[in-house]
């Protein structure tokens, strides 16, 4: 019996257009597993359109409820669920989010094998798959636009009226940025999508001594790893997969940046027990000179204090005022300007889209076919089909059952 795999429609509101696998990428994966069938349940809102799949030879059906797997993006409400299915999207539950709780409960109930795209990872607990690039990219352009705005400077158009990645690259030929100075935070691949537009913007990329000692004619960016901007309580060298493992024995050195830094593009990933970037009190010291915060990892009152709540698609920005803690116009006098949106993929979802099934085809498939010898599978399974946790995802018995 051949695997019927279904490629979802989007519930979820505000409406997601992005997909697991773009028509073209279905078409590769249908001729690379001849024994796989691929359908599509119809939908109005995503970026392809329901054509596009029937033109690549596709079957667009109103009732999925056929298939085995159930591909999809954002949350499935409850509702949706189909019993005794695996279902593949983003749960929001491994972080105990309280918001989505019902959520995994129901999963359990209707004995669901739930694969998080977030638990997909490498033997290494590495990701295999996700969004990030597409985050950094969309959230770097969007800390530029807000400086263009409040400044004066450049009038940027929304991501999301652009066609594509290289439309979006085009707006940013466009213009002509001061000299600033731009602090980048992470090495994974949020980062690494907000530097591609920092390096298209061709601004230089200097080392952390030169940063942290210097003032420039032109606008300059540093990116920093969590060694960097953390240290040891005690003064010895850190070492950063210790850090990992356990940050308790570190403290922020972020200090020392935000003296020197105009522009914070914060593309880190923040583990539990991590000392915070910079608090707000450090926010009130008159030495602390960033006004401009593109915050894409959004932890809301967590590493970054300015970041007190998450902004939107339609309303990007807004300012922090750091002396009395609380949301002001983006463009206030010693007020910090603030871009937090929370979805920012969703703005680019042709090219997310495009990118995501590219990863899936080449991580998640395979494993179906030659019996999950990496163990992809296995890792990523959250719950069964008796409607238990997996024993990797035991520790969130505590949240299923409410306490």
């Amino acid at each position: 019996m051949p695997i019927t795999f279904a490629i979802l429609k989007e519930r979820k509101n505000p409406p997601d257009r992005r997909v697991v696998f773009s028509p073209e990428k279905l078409k590769e994966a249908a001729a690379q597993f001849p024994e796989a069938r691929f359908i599509v349940e119809a939908s109005d809102i995503r970026i392809f359109p329901d054509s596009a799949y029937k033109e690549a030879g596709f079957e667009v059906l109103q009732d999925v409820s056929e298939a085995d797997v159930m591909l999809g993006v954002k949350e499935v409400p409850v509702e949706a669920l189909i019993p005794n299915k695996k279902y593949f999207y983003f749960s929001h539950t491994i972080k105990k989010q309280p918001y989505n709780r019902k959520l995994l409960v129901a999963m359990l109930e209707k004995n669901i094998e739930m694969f998080d795209h977030e638990t997909i990872v490498k033997n290494n607990g590495a990701r295999l798959i996700g969004f990030g690039r597409y985050a950094g990219l969309v959230g770097a352009y969007n800390g530029f636009r807000a400086l263009g705005i409040r400044e004066g400077l450049f009038n940027l158009p929304k991501v999301e009226s652009l066609a594509d990645l290289d439309a979006v690259k085009a707006e940013l030929d466009k213009i002509t940025l001061p000299a600033i100075k731009i602090l980048l935070t992470g090495t994974g691949k949020v980062a690494f999508g907000a530097k591609e537009i920092l390096d298209h913007l061709k601004i230089k990329q200097i080392s952390d001594a030169l940063y942290l000692t210097s003032q420039f004619t032109e606008p300059v960016y540093v990116m920093a790893d969590v060694m960097e901007y953390a240290k040891r309580k005690d003064g010895k060298v850190g070492d950063k997969f210790a850090f990992y493992k356990d940050p308790t024995p570190y403290e922020s050195n972020f200090m020392p940046y935000a003296r020197e830094t105009d522009f914070f593009i914060a593309g880190h990933f923040y583990g539990n027990n991590a000392p915070y970037l910079f608090t707000r009190e450090d926010a009130k010291q008159k030495d602390f000179r960033i006004n401009l915060i593109a915050d894409i990892s959004c932890d809301i009152d967590g590493p970054v204090a300015a970041t007190i709540k998450a902004s939107t698609i339609a309303d990007p920005f807004f300012g922090y005022d750091p002396q009395t803690e609380s949301e002001v116009a983006m463009d206030e006098k010693g007020a910090i300007t603030m871009m937090t949106v929370d979805n920012l993929p969703c703005e680019l979802p042709k090219d997310a889209s495009e990118g995501f099934g590219e990863m899936f085809l080449e991580s998640v498939i395979p494993a179906f076919f030659d019996g999950d010898k990496d163990g992809v599978l296995n890792r990523a399974r959250m719950t069964t089909n008796e409607g238990k946790l997996s024993e990797r995802f035991e520790y969130l018995k505590d949240y299923v059952a409410g306490k």
